[in-house]
């Protein structure tokens, strides 16, 4: 994830944050990528906004290994409605410190 973070190519990060979703779950990458954002740098921050777009690349079970024979994966891999919501009081507590400046 820190070199998706470090990427500054919003659309090539992707090839660092699909693979991380497949082997690792949404969930998993999506806290890292809220981590980055509450204690990063500012580059760092930058970096986590442009790669949270790729993280929500729609899922196929044909592209990865992480899925059974039948297709199906384990559901709490992807559940980030939490961190979803994580993600936006911790953007709206940077804006309001951005304003306080």
């Amino acid at each position: 994830m820190t070199a998706a973070v470090y990427d500054p190519d919003p659309s090539f990060c992707r090839w660092f944050v699909e693979p991380a979703v497949y082997a690792f779950g949404r969930r998993r990458v999506m806290t890292t990528l809220l981590d980055h954002l509450r204690s990063g740098t500012d580059a760092e921050q930058a970096g986590a906004k442009r790669a949270w777009y790729c993280a929500h690349v729609p899922l196929r079970a044909d592209r990865s290994p992480a899925y059974a024979p039948d297709g199906s994966r384990d559901p709490a891999l992807d559940e980030s409605r939490d961190v979803m919501e994580e993600w936006r009081e911790a953007l709206q507590r940077s804006a309001m410190r951005e304003s306080d400046t």
